[in-house]
């Protein structure tokens, strides 16, 4: 039994529901994402052979993949902008339908956003706090080279969880379940899909927990979707996540440019990032109880 608020949001998809235009849809995504991202680091890449010669082409390659400055990260952000227009354009294209029906009414969205953004920052904040009182975290950017970066990267952040969004609880689940009428079909397989989305081999022994979270996150984002019939709350508990994450504390080794402390430890350590990892997931449940809660008020 689907929730009349979800029901709702799915009569624009319901138009056009053929398998087809769905595949079609998908294939125009990807080559909008690729070809954006070529323009975004072809650009990129013309201006350090510009400054340092050719000489400077396979650092800057090694610093994006590495990504310890601020720059690299920023550049990384901004690649999802393929990712967040792909889908826009897909729907527009194949299915007839505007942006807006993708994110849902805006009332709606206003407050899935902030009430999930508030649940997640307090939760997870809390967690941060107790947890860098047992393990210090390890200083990143100064304060005030940080907060020069912020007006930058706020809104790239935002646009990075905007197109997993539009993507995976957005274009895909929404066009999935106006054909499909099996839950597993438009619930979990996208949630599946951006779980392994977040396929990292530097993850060793802890690839099963990444993705396990990734995974965990992908139901919960699917469930706030439908009980709202709204984007907003699935983005706000994105927002919020990743803003702690990739700019508050980072696990070292991973996109820490932005991060004002990393994690004593790696990704691929056992031991206490695997608690970490862990205890993560059972938050992640346990933000979605409080959300529903608020939201179901």
């Amino acid at each position: 039994m689907r929730h009349p608020e979800f029901t709702a949001m799915l009569v624009p998809a319901r138009v056009y529901p053929q398998i087809w235009r769905l595949l079609l849809g998908v294939l125009l995504i990807v080559f909008i994402y690729v070809s954006w991202t070529l323009i975004v680091l072809g650009a990129a890449l013309g201006v350090v052979a510009a400054e340092q010669g050719l000489w400077g082409v396979m650092p800057f390659f090694q610093e994006l993949q590495v990504g310890r400055f601020p720059g690299s990260v920023a550049l990384l952000l901004l690649t999802f902008g393929g990712m967040a227009l792909g889908p826009v354009l897909a729907a527009a294209a194949l299915h007839f339908r505007g942006p807006s029906t993708l994110l849902g009414p805006w009332g709606d969205w206003w407050r899935g956003f902030v009430t999930a953004f508030g649940v997640v920052a307090a939760v997870f904040g809390v967690l941060l706090a107790l947890s860098a009182m047992i393990w210090p975290p390890e200083a990143n950017l100064s304060l005030s080279r940080w907060l020069i970066w912020m007006p930058l990267a706020l809104p790239l952040l935002f646009l990075q969880i905007a197109a997993e969004e539009l993507l995976f609880r957005g274009y895909l689940m929404q066009q999935l379940a106006a054909r499909f009428a099996a839950r597993w079909v438009w619930f979990t397989l996208p949630a599946l899909a951006f779980g392994l989305l977040h396929w990292s081999p530097e993850a060793g022994r802890n690839l099963p927990l990444v993705l396990l979270s990734a995974f965990a996150f992908g139901l919960v984002a699917a469930d706030l979707t439908e009980r709202t019939g709204s984007l907003g709350a699935a983005m706000g508990f994105h927002f919020a996540n990743n803003l702690l994450a990739l700019f508050i504390v980072s696990i070292k080794g991973t996109l820490t440019g932005l991060a004002l402390y990393v994690t004593p430890w790696g990704l691929a350590d056992e031991g206490t990032i695997s608690l970490g990892l862990a205890v993560s997931i059972v938050l992640v449940f346990a933000n979605w109880w409080i959300i529903k809660a608020l939201l179901d008020r």
